[in-house]
């Protein structure tokens, strides 16, 4: 009996091997996967911002229409026909010039007849001067027969009242002959009037009247021409709201462009802030004029502006996304957030540090400064450590326990006065703390950081969150102007620190 051959139950030699690496492949791929997933997380659970070194320009943006700087109205004070025009729009005419012509015969009709009235007035006078003659020598001879009773002394009194009556009509006929003499010299200057002249050097901007036209001088003068004095020299009036007037000062750089020349953009500074307020469905806006250089005749008046008024500049600063100044962390309550940088005015020490250092000063005054720095800043160090214990300390323990909530500067309308009184009470504080170091100096120099130092009292002090080790670390800063996107800072922050702007959404 044949047995059936039996089949081959030998592995493969390689077969353990495979399924080894097969696992240490598994294992190294997940390894890897969630190392590098957490690694992402680390590095990506924060939004950030660098702190950059820049410029920063806050700007007022506004409208206006551009004019000559001076603008006259050329009209005529006489009524009459035009005889003809001399000028046209955009001439270039200089003082004096004749402009246009009026006819001028009714007036030299009129001066004719003026020096005939006065022709007769000089004739009336030489006949009243004849009779003024005639009856003084009358009035002598009855004076001298009178004395000898030779006649009557009605007849005395008749010649005397005969001379006063023509020593009155000499008197009527000079008064006459300056009358006519007047009234011929005012139809003279009508004359000269007929002459339509420019008052000043410019170029003809508007022109109103053509040969043959009449006007009329009746009750205001009408306006023949209009010329604008220098085109050299510009001027901008803008339209600027009542929440920006209080920014904008005179000698402020302005830059503008124009619809016609949209790739060019012009300068400007602000000449005149003007008081008469516009008030247009409630809103209040003032008037603004600038000063415009346009010595190349590019820019034409009436064109529409598009101004922005630089109202502050600061160079070569620190700022930073004004998403970092608004960033709280989520896990943050509102109550510590607000005490983040210790007791109020805790930066200042650093700021008002870094000012002296920047002073050329002696070393007896260096040590004064540093003996007042230690010691204000270890009052402040007791008033964090007083602060701690107030807000771990349970209500029945804190100061002022089941009384009334203090209300904070600017929770009322109080809050703007509450803090003015808050910075001055800082800093009377601080020159009492440095009183000392404030009696080695000078009077110059008092005055200078004493000036510095109401600017850090009023400052804005704000808490950013600098991203360290991959967690946010709170830093107390304070921050300048804003051009409305960054914000200039000044701390404990240096060019390149990454700031938390926000959190990243985890992933599912």
């Amino acid at each position: 009996m044949s047995r059936a051959p039996r089949p081959n139950s030998r592995r493969p030699r390689w077969l353990p091997f495979a399924g080894g690496a097969i696992v240490l492949a598994l294992l190294g791929g997940a390894a890897w996967y969630w190392g590098g997933a957490g690694s992402r997380d680390t590095d990506g659970a924060w939004r950030t911002a660098p702190v950059e070194r820049g410029n920063i320009r806050v700007a007022i943006s506004s409208t206006g229409t551009l004019s000559a700087t001076s603008t006259v109205t050329v009209g005529s004070q006489i009524s009459g026909q035009v005889l003809e025009v001399l000028v046209d729009f955009n001439d270039r005419v200089t003082e004096g010039q004749v402009l246009a012509r009026i006819d001028p015969k009714s007036y030299e009709a009129q001066i004719e007849q003026g020096n005939a009235q006065i022709a007769s007035a000089q004739a009336s006078l030489r006949n009243a001067q004849a009779a003024l003659a005639n009856a003084e020598a009358d009035y002598q001879r009855k004076a001298a027969l009178v004395d000898r009773q030779l006649i009557a002394r009605a007849d005395v009194d008749q010649a005397r009242a005969a001379l006063d009556q023509a020593r009155a009509q000499v008197t009527s006929a000079q008064a006459q002959i300056r009358q006519q003499a007047a009234s011929t010299e005012t139809t003279r200057v009508n004359l000269d009037r007929t002459v339509i002249r420019s008052p000043v050097n410019g170029v003809v901007l508007t022109r109103s009247i053509e040969p043959g036209q009449t006007v009329a001088a009746s009750l205001q003068a009408p306006e023949l021409f209009t010329i604008a004095e220098d085109l050299a020299q510009m001027k901008i009036e803008l339209s600027v709201d009542e929440a920006d007037i209080g920014q904008v000062k005179p000698g402020q750089r302005v830059s503008f462009t124009v619809d016609a020349f949209p790739d060019r953009q012009f300068r400007g500074q602000v000449q005149q802030v003007r008081l008469a307020a516009t008030t247009t469905n409630n809103v209040v806006t003032y008037p603004v004029v600038v000063s415009v250089d346009n010595s190349d005749g590019t820019l034409l008046p009436g064109l529409t502006v598009n101004a922005e008024i630089e109202v502050s500049r600061r160079d070569d600063v620190l700022k930073v996304s004004n998403a970092a100044l608004r960033y709280k962390p989520a896990n943050q309550p509102a109550a510590a957030g607000a005490g983040q940088g210790g007791p109020r005015g805790a930066g200042m020490l650093d700021d008002l540090a870094r000012l002296v250092a920047g002073m050329d000063l002696a070393p007896a005054q260096k040590s004064a400064f540093e003996t007042d720095l230690a010691a204000a800043r270890q009052r402040q160090e007791e008033m964090r450590k007083a602060m701690e214990a107030s807000r771990q300390a349970t209500p029945q323990q804190r100061p002022g326990a089941g009384g009334p909530p203090m209300m904070m500067g600017g929770g009322g309308q109080g809050g703007g006065n509450a803090a003015g009184q808050m910075r001055q009470r800082m800093l009377e504080r601080y020159q009492q703390d440095f009183a000392g170091f404030f009696a080695t100096l000078d009077d110059n120099r008092r005055q200078a950081v004493e000036r510095e130092l109401a600017n850090l009292a009023g400052a804005r002090r704000v808490t950013v969150y600098r991203l360290e080790g991959g967690n946010p670390v709170p830093v107390q800063v304070r921050v300048g102007v804003t051009d409305g996107s960054t914000t200039e800072v000044a701390g404990n922050l240096k060019e390149g620190d990454l700031l938390v702007t926000g959190e990243r959404a985890a992933a599912r």
